[in-house]
């Protein structure tokens, strides 16, 4: 049975702050929609609400025709609405079996059927082309992986309206594809599908009609075929967007600030060897899987390594991340919620974390670090309407620009960035772009890893590419398109 759903004057306060202002649409049953909006627009907050883990402040929610109040995602569930969430929402101990039906067990008498739920674990991982055992721990996942079982466990709980917010972020191209394909399944099977995303490309192809949103606010719904991508980004932030990537400037010339000579992390990467020189942006490219962030992990001491690091002329043996910034190097984790962000901490605290001796001397001093708290929210646009709140209050893309920020604290040398702009709407990107240009353009040099190509295109002087754990080639600014990217990751070249 196909699930109509109608938004009539919904609104949402948290505290003093109104995050939605009487938003009013409606969505038919058996349509892919794209909802659309800068980060901070109220997208993810109607969708929770939509989801039943937030109540409405104002107005009301209808299903079918009759308003709703749900209590809980369970009670959503019933009537057929999941949400899968942009930041996972996984147990990282329990096997995927286990968390595709965590609160939904099946059971036979009295015990839980374990086999039964194997069995219909294996069933929906087929679905999504995801080659793992249902009885895999989820911590041995890698991220991609992680989100296929998000978008399995939506799949089991027979949903008639999903939610998929960011769902391609971490996905290989021939992941994005099976997805789609399966969308367009579900479509044909009366299944409507919300699709969230800050990838027009990927709204432009797969969606029916798009909804935009900004500042709380429903802005306009139109088919897709009507609007191009560069109107779709206008009517998001509301103002016209053009050049979206800074003029690239000539790439430096002079000795490298750090080089890396037969570098090996076991599992990962193999007898890797890079540069990168003062003011240059220097890109890593690969599919997922190829190993890009776990060389970066192990250059770091955030894992088994071997080979040499040389700074600044100096060879140095890196240990630990606080060694790395001592020496010059801070790191941006592609996980920014298990890795990058402390989000139960406050704003200012998780800002100073990685430079915390220049705000305690000798005992911690709050006034200095709310200070650079606010120099923060002025310099990397961060929107919050109070710096001594909690990370976790803050949008994906503010708390990626809180990220952006912490890593920046110690003044980096070298300032590796992975992902930087995953699940981060076209305004905050095009920020996040001129940011890593203004960095080069101080001396630093900087080291993207992307999984979109036209971002390492459009922003690097170099891009590196790897392939099962190899450095496969290394690609001027003259050499640089998609389709050359594309085949020394696949080893087409």
């Amino acid at each position: 049975m196909s699930v109509r759903v109608e938004f009539r004057e919904v609104s949402r306060s948290f505290g003093p702050v109104q995050v939605l202002h009487g938003v009013s649409f409606a969505l038919e049953p058996g349509r892919i929609y794209g909802l659309l909006g800068e980060n901070g627009a109220g997208k993810s907050t109607l969708m929770k609400m939509l989801a039943g883990y937030l109540e409405p402040s104002g107005g009301d929610i209808l299903v079918d025709g009759e308003p709703v109040h749900f209590r809980s995602s369970r009670d959503a569930e019933a009537r057929g609405i999941v949400l899968i969430h942009q930041e996972f929402n996984l147990a990282e101990d329990l096997t995927i079996a286990q968390n595709i039906f965590l609160g939904h067990e099946k059971k036979r008498g009295w015990l839980l059927d374990d086999a039964a739920m194997n069995q219909a674990a294996a069933d929906v991982l087929r679905q999504v082309g995801l080659d793992r055992s249902a009885d895999t721990r989820v911590r041995q996942l890698i991220v991609a992986e992680k989100q296929m079982v998000e978008i399995a466990k939506a799949l089991a709980r027979e949903a008639r309206l999903l939610i998929m917010d960011e769902p391609t972020a971490t996905l290989t191209p021939g992941e994005t594809q099976r997805l789609f394909a399966l969308m367009a399944q579900l479509k044909a099977e009366g299944v409507t599908l919300l699709y969230i995303s800050h990838k027009l490309d990927e709204v432009e192809r797969v969606t029916d009609e798009i909804v935009v949103m900004r500042d709380g606010r429903f802005v306009t719904r139109r088919p897709t075929a009507s609007v191009t991508r560069h109107d779709m980004a206008n009517l998001m932030v509301g103002r016209e967007i053009s050049d979206l990537f800074p003029a690239k400037e000539a790439a430096p010339e002079g000795a490298p600030i750090l080089q890396v000579r037969g570098f090996s992390v076991p599992g990962w990467a193999r007898d890797v060897s890079f540069e990168v020189r003062p003011g240059e942006i220097l890109g890593f490219a690969g599919l997922v899987g190829a190993g890009r962030t776990e060389l970066f992990e192990g250059l770091l001491g955030l894992r088994p390594s071997s080979g040499d690091i040389v700074v600044a002329g100096q060879p140095v043996k890196l240990r630990n991340p606080g060694e790395a910034a001592n020496e010059g190097i801070t790191y941006l984790s592609e996980d920014r919620k298990g890795k990058g962000l402390h989000v139960d901490f406050g704003l200012r605290e998780n800002l100073t974390l990685m430079n915390l001796k220049d705000y305690a001397r000798p005992w911690l001093q709050p006034a200095r670090e709310r200070e650079a708290m606010q120099q923060a929210v002025q310099a990397f646009g961060i929107r919050t309407g109070n710096v001594d709140q909690k990370a976790s209050a803050l949008s994906g893309g503010n708390q990626q620009k809180l990220a952006l920020a912490k890593v920046l604290q110690p003044q980096p040398r070298v300032v590796v960035l992975d992902e930087p702009t995953r699940g981060v709407d076209v305004g905050a990107k095009r920020d996040i772009y001129f940011l890593v240009q203004r960095l080069a353009r101080e001396g630093r040099a900087v080291i993207v890893i992307s999984s979109e190509l036209i971002e390492l295109i459009g922003l690097c002087h170099r891009v590196a590419v790897m392939r099962g754990g190899q450095l496969t080639a290394t690609l001027a600014d003259t050499q640089l398109s998609e389709e050359e990217l594309i085949a020394h990751a696949t080893g087409t070249r």
